[in-house]
């Protein structure tokens, strides 16, 4: 129980920072809150992605050119020019290190603008003594508690959490799914009711409005949870929605499936 536990926090938990600071807030500035909320935000992802922590500048960046730049050349992870799931992600990763490490010249400004940056705390949370000594607890964890071989299974999904998350959108919402918009990249609608991604996989709605802080809200049972949580902080003063007037227009609409 407890190895389901630890596992269902890291997945559901590291997920929700990655979508609400990562996502929503670093890259599309869907909301505002204090620059304390900001550095709660930094250290809770670090908590709860652990091993895979991801730097909010590095995230911002790379995903904002996503968008430009969705499934054209340009893109920094796409399933129409990559040849595998696999391949798509190292060079996500190699892309993101090099942003992140600020390697990278001549990058837009639409791109950096007002991007948060914490830069000592990144270069902690990113170093090889933060991810190894997470890496150890994990491992203590699962020494502690596992009571079934089969559970170790399990340990080398901790250890890359945040690249599965991101995997499962960036590659399968680009192939499978269902779609509201006709849009100019093939994102799409991975699941009718988004138990699993705290709201991404309602993809092809957010390629449509992507400053929109709620992904789904087009049809009836697009229910968004990280943004049911985002309505609740906003109604008590912690954060403040970006009011965005959007047309839920849908076309070329088929079943959900």
């Amino acid at each position: 129980m407890e190895i389901l536990i630890l596992m269902l926090v890291l997945w559901y938990v590291g997920l929700f920072f990655q979508t609400f600071f990562l996502h929503r807030y670093a890259a599309h500035q869907s909301f505002t809150m204090s620059k304390f909320g900001e550095k709660i935000c930094f250290i809770g992802t670090w908590i709860f992605q652990g091993s895979n922590y991801l730097s909010a500048y590095g995230y911002g960046i790379m995903h904002r050119m996503h968008h430009a730049y969705a499934d054209t050349e340009k893109d920094v992870h796409s399933p129409k020019y990559d040849k595998s799931l696999f391949s798509m992600m190292w060079r996500t990763k190699t892309i993101y290190s090099s942003i992140t490490n600020k390697e990278v010249e001549g990058i837009e400004e639409r791109f950096t603008k007002d991007v948060p940056e914490w830069h000592w705390f990144d270069k902690f949370a990113r170093s090889w003594v933060s991810r190894i000594g997470w890496g150890v607890f994990y491992t203590w964890f699962f020494y502690t508690y596992a009571t079934a071989w089969w559970q170790w299974l399990a340990l080398p999904i901790a250890f890359l959490m945040a690249p599965i998350h991101g995997a499962i959108i960036n590659w399968f919402a680009h192939i499978y799914g269902y779609v509201n918009y006709k849009v100019g990249d093939t994102s799409k609608n991975m699941l009718p009711v988004d138990f699993l991604m705290m709201g991404e996989s309602y993809h092809n709605n957010h390629h449509k409005h992507g400053n929109r802080a709620n992904f789904g809200g087009v049809r009836w049972h697009e229910i968004d949870p990280t943004y049911v949580i985002m309505w609740v902080l906003d109604k008590l003063g912690m954060i403040h929605i970006k009011r965005l007037e959007v047309s839920v227009k849908r076309e070329g609409l088929k079943k959900a499936a």
